[in-house]
């Protein structure tokens, strides 16, 4: 007959004082961040970015903002685009159409005369052609940069304004809610700063 024997003292006192995986408590991902909805960027704020860019000439850069805020694409959306969907010849049109990627839903937006100028401008610097994308990648892995960069630039765009410093954006979605008084918010899911228009960020979605 096999006869089972307790385990030890000593050993016994070993497990109890092991730590229980289940009780031991992480710190939240979120603690202390800023998440959810940014609020838009006033007027002010976007012609502080605007002229910082325009004075260090940053020629992508200043077109990917006025785009964002003029198109409220989402960042994946925005990244993506061809110098065709925006510009017939050497001229950028006034009014465009493009086909949204998460939703298969054609939109439109006009683009305003700084965003036209802005635009050109770009093209003209980077030597484009029709069928490039707007905004072509410095390497060798993507054809167009990623919504990951799009959002880093839009970091660097709010951080460049002193009252908006302590207020990282952390996605694209500053943007896509910036059409009116207010606009820039990058998330998740890179949106542009036509929402940066009416919400602090642009989107990444």
């Amino acid at each position: 007959m096999l006869v089972v024997r307790d385990p030890p003292v000593s050993i016994r006192n070993t497990f109890r004082a092991l730590p229980n995986p289940v009780a031991v408590q992480k710190t939240p991902w979120n603690k202390g961040k800023l998440v959810g909805q940014k609020p838009p960027l006033r007027f002010k704020e976007i012609w502080a970015i605007r002229i910082r860019l325009q004075l260090a000439k940053r020629a992508r850069e200043l077109a990917l903002f006025n785009l964002a805020l003029d198109s409220k694409l989402r960042g994946c959306d925005l990244v993506s685009l061809r110098v065709g969907d925006v510009a017939q010849g050497n001229r950028v049109s006034a009014r465009t159409m493009v086909l949204q990627r998460k939703t298969q839903r054609p939109v439109q937006f006009e683009l305003t005369e700084q965003t036209r100028e802005a635009v050109a401008a770009w093209i003209a610097k980077a030597q484009l052609r029709s069928g490039d994308y707007l905004f072509p990648s410095r390497t060798r892995r993507s054809p167009h940069i990623s919504t990951r960069q799009y959002a880093r630039n839009v970091g660097q765009w709010v951080s460049s304004y002193p009252f908006l410093a302590d207020v990282r954006r952390e996605s694209s979605s500053v943007a896509r809610g910036s059409s009116g008084p207010s606009v820039l918010s990058p998330s998740r899911s890179v949106e542009t700063p036509s929402s940066l228009a009416g919400s602090r960020y642009p989107s990444t979605s």
